[in-house]
Protein backbone atom coordinates (compact mmCIF):
# COMPACT_ATOMS: atom_id res chain seq x y z
CA UNK A 1 0.00 0.00 0.00
CA UNK A 2 3.20 2.53 0.51
CA UNK A 3 1.66 3.42 3.99
CA UNK A 4 0.39 1.96 7.57
CA UNK A 5 -2.60 0.42 6.02
CA UNK A 6 -4.20 0.87 10.05
CA UNK A 7 -4.27 4.40 9.33
CA UNK A 8 -5.86 4.44 5.72
CA UNK A 9 -9.37 6.03 5.83
CA UNK A 10 -12.10 3.68 4.64
CA UNK A 11 -15.27 5.91 4.72
CA UNK A 12 -15.81 8.02 7.72
CA UNK A 13 -13.02 5.94 10.04
CA UNK A 14 -9.46 4.39 9.37
CA UNK A 15 -9.03 0.65 8.97
CA UNK A 16 -7.95 0.58 12.57
CA UNK A 17 -11.00 2.30 13.78
CA UNK A 18 -13.62 0.05 11.56
CA UNK A 19 -11.38 -3.18 12.75
CA UNK A 20 -11.95 -1.82 16.69
CA UNK A 21 -15.55 -1.17 16.14
CA UNK A 22 -16.39 -4.16 14.09
CA UNK A 23 -14.41 -6.17 16.81
CA UNK A 24 -16.06 -3.91 19.72
CA UNK A 25 -19.33 -5.56 19.14
CA UNK A 26 -18.69 -9.14 19.81
CA UNK A 27 -15.84 -9.24 22.22
CA UNK A 28 -15.70 -6.77 25.61
CA UNK A 29 -12.34 -6.11 25.20
CA UNK A 30 -10.11 -5.02 22.33
CA UNK A 31 -6.24 -5.34 21.87
CA UNK A 32 -4.50 -4.01 18.83
CA UNK A 33 -0.92 -5.54 18.19
CA UNK A 34 1.74 -2.60 16.63
CA UNK A 35 4.93 -2.64 15.51
CA UNK A 36 6.51 0.14 18.06
CA UNK A 37 5.71 3.70 16.37
CA UNK A 38 2.35 2.28 14.31
CA UNK A 39 -0.51 4.62 14.10
CA UNK A 40 -3.05 3.61 16.14
CA UNK A 41 -4.45 3.40 19.97
CA UNK A 42 -1.59 4.44 22.59
CA UNK A 43 -2.80 1.79 25.01
CA UNK A 44 -6.32 2.44 27.31
CA UNK A 45 -7.65 5.61 25.67
CA UNK A 46 -11.05 4.77 24.21
CA UNK A 47 -11.84 4.27 20.93
CA UNK A 48 -15.82 4.20 20.04
CA UNK A 49 -16.09 4.49 24.08
CA UNK A 50 -14.49 0.73 23.93
CA UNK A 51 -11.83 -0.24 26.59
CA UNK A 52 -8.63 -0.80 24.10
CA UNK A 53 -4.89 -1.43 24.78
CA UNK A 54 -2.36 -1.42 22.35
CA UNK A 55 0.24 -4.19 22.75
CA UNK A 56 3.44 -4.40 20.54
CA UNK A 57 5.68 -7.03 18.79
CA UNK A 58 8.66 -8.36 21.14
CA UNK A 59 10.79 -8.67 17.87
CA UNK A 60 9.63 -6.22 15.15
CA UNK A 61 9.34 -7.83 11.52
CA UNK A 62 8.52 -11.61 12.41
CA UNK A 63 5.17 -11.32 10.82
CA UNK A 64 1.79 -12.49 11.41
CA UNK A 65 2.54 -15.07 13.43
CA UNK A 66 4.66 -13.01 16.56
CA UNK A 67 2.08 -10.02 16.46
CA UNK A 68 -0.59 -12.82 17.05
CA UNK A 69 1.81 -14.49 19.87
CA UNK A 70 1.99 -11.33 21.76
CA UNK A 71 -2.22 -10.01 21.50
CA UNK A 72 -2.91 -13.56 22.66
CA UNK A 73 -0.27 -13.33 26.03
CA UNK A 74 -1.85 -10.14 26.67
CA UNK A 75 -5.41 -11.28 26.41
CA UNK A 76 -7.33 -11.78 29.54
CA UNK A 77 -9.97 -14.35 27.67
CA UNK A 78 -10.01 -17.52 26.86
CA UNK A 79 -11.33 -17.11 23.32
CA UNK A 80 -9.80 -14.38 20.96
CA UNK A 81 -11.28 -13.17 18.13
CA UNK A 82 -8.25 -12.12 15.57
CA UNK A 83 -8.97 -9.97 12.63
CA UNK A 84 -6.27 -8.15 10.37
CA UNK A 85 -7.04 -4.18 9.90
CA UNK A 86 -6.64 -4.64 6.12
CA UNK A 87 -10.19 -6.61 6.24
CA UNK A 88 -12.23 -4.03 6.57
CA UNK A 89 -15.62 -5.68 5.60
CA UNK A 90 -15.45 -8.09 8.80
CA UNK A 91 -18.95 -8.90 9.98
CA UNK A 92 -19.78 -9.51 13.57
CA UNK A 93 -22.34 -12.06 12.67
CA UNK A 94 -19.12 -14.44 11.33
CA UNK A 95 -17.58 -13.50 14.14
CA UNK A 96 -19.98 -14.52 16.58
CA UNK A 97 -20.50 -18.30 14.28
CA UNK A 98 -16.66 -18.50 14.31
CA UNK A 99 -17.54 -18.53 18.49
CA UNK A 100 -20.53 -20.83 18.31
CA UNK A 101 -18.59 -23.44 16.01
CA UNK A 102 -15.32 -23.19 17.88
CA UNK A 103 -16.34 -26.09 20.32
CA UNK A 104 -13.23 -27.77 21.69
CA UNK A 105 -10.65 -26.67 18.61
CA UNK A 106 -7.74 -23.89 19.46
CA UNK A 107 -8.48 -22.29 16.42
CA UNK A 108 -11.87 -22.31 15.12
CA UNK A 109 -11.07 -20.83 10.94
CA UNK A 110 -13.28 -20.54 8.01
CA UNK A 111 -12.06 -22.02 4.62
CA UNK A 112 -12.40 -19.95 1.39
CA UNK A 113 -11.58 -21.28 -2.15
CA UNK A 114 -9.71 -23.75 -0.69
CA UNK A 115 -7.43 -21.86 1.94
CA UNK A 116 -7.50 -21.03 5.61
CA UNK A 117 -8.26 -17.69 6.78
CA UNK A 118 -6.14 -17.35 9.97
CA UNK A 119 -6.09 -13.95 10.50
CA UNK A 120 -10.14 -13.92 10.53
CA UNK A 121 -10.45 -16.36 12.95
CA UNK A 122 -10.58 -17.62 16.75
CA UNK A 123 -8.21 -18.55 18.53
CA UNK A 124 -7.54 -20.19 22.36
CA UNK A 125 -5.32 -18.09 24.50
CA UNK A 126 -3.23 -20.68 25.20
CA UNK A 127 -2.39 -21.54 21.34
CA UNK A 128 0.09 -17.91 22.47
CA UNK A 129 2.40 -20.40 24.16
CA UNK A 130 2.70 -22.69 20.84
CA UNK A 131 2.83 -19.70 18.57
CA UNK A 132 5.78 -18.59 20.79
CA UNK A 133 8.05 -21.92 20.46
CA UNK A 134 7.34 -22.15 16.37
CA UNK A 135 8.80 -18.57 16.68
CA UNK A 136 11.53 -19.72 18.39
CA UNK A 137 12.60 -22.35 16.29
CA UNK A 138 12.73 -19.82 13.17
CA UNK A 139 8.97 -20.36 11.82
CA UNK A 140 7.17 -17.23 11.14
CA UNK A 141 3.86 -18.71 9.14
CA UNK A 142 0.44 -18.66 11.05
CA UNK A 143 -0.29 -21.65 8.85
CA UNK A 144 2.58 -23.66 11.03
CA UNK A 145 0.09 -22.73 13.76
CA UNK A 146 -2.90 -23.93 12.79
CA UNK A 147 -1.17 -27.67 11.61
CA UNK A 148 0.46 -27.88 15.30
CA UNK A 149 -2.54 -27.42 17.32
CA UNK A 150 -6.20 -28.60 17.18
CA UNK A 151 -7.91 -26.74 14.51
CA UNK A 152 -11.55 -26.61 13.76
CA UNK A 153 -11.80 -25.93 9.69
CA UNK A 154 -15.05 -24.61 8.39
CA UNK A 155 -16.09 -24.03 5.11
CA UNK A 156 -16.91 -21.07 4.34
CA UNK A 157 -20.43 -21.75 3.02
CA UNK A 158 -21.72 -21.78 6.40
CA UNK A 159 -21.80 -18.09 6.54
CA UNK A 160 -23.06 -17.34 3.06
CA UNK A 161 -26.58 -16.26 4.75
CA UNK A 162 -24.55 -14.04 6.80
CA UNK A 163 -22.25 -12.64 4.29
CA UNK A 164 -23.32 -13.97 0.82
CA UNK A 165 -20.46 -12.96 -0.90
CA UNK A 166 -18.22 -13.83 1.88
CA UNK A 167 -16.28 -10.34 2.04
CA UNK A 168 -15.89 -10.77 5.50
CA UNK A 169 -12.86 -12.87 4.36
CA UNK A 170 -11.35 -10.14 1.89
CA UNK A 171 -7.81 -8.40 2.59
CA UNK A 172 -7.09 -5.30 0.73
CA UNK A 173 -3.78 -5.48 -0.45
CA UNK A 174 -3.21 -2.89 -2.84
CA UNK A 175 -4.88 0.78 -3.04
CA UNK A 176 -7.26 -1.07 -5.87
CA UNK A 177 -8.62 -3.92 -3.51
CA UNK A 178 -9.36 -0.64 -0.85
CA UNK A 179 -11.50 0.96 -3.44
CA UNK A 180 -13.44 -2.24 -4.44
CA UNK A 181 -14.05 -2.53 -0.62
CA UNK A 182 -15.58 0.19 -0.22
CA UNK A 183 -17.84 0.44 -3.43
CA UNK A 184 -19.01 -3.07 -1.70
CA UNK A 185 -19.82 -1.65 1.25
CA UNK A 186 -21.63 1.30 -0.24
CA UNK A 187 -23.48 -1.50 -2.02
CA UNK A 188 -25.08 -3.61 0.89
CA UNK A 189 -28.36 -3.47 1.58
CA UNK A 190 -29.87 -0.89 3.83
CA UNK A 191 -28.90 -2.28 7.76
CA UNK A 192 -25.74 -4.43 6.79
CA UNK A 193 -23.34 -1.37 6.61
CA UNK A 194 -21.20 -2.42 9.23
Amino acid sequence: MGADKAALPFGDETLLQRAVRVVGEVAGEVIIVRREGQSGNGGGDPIFGLSVRAVHDPIEDLGPLAGLAAGLAASTTELNIVIACDMPLVRPAVLRRLIELQADADICVAVVDGRSSPLCAVYRKGVAGVADALLASGERRVMALLDRVQTKRVDAAVFRDIDPELETFVSCNTPDELLAAMAALKCRPSGTNI
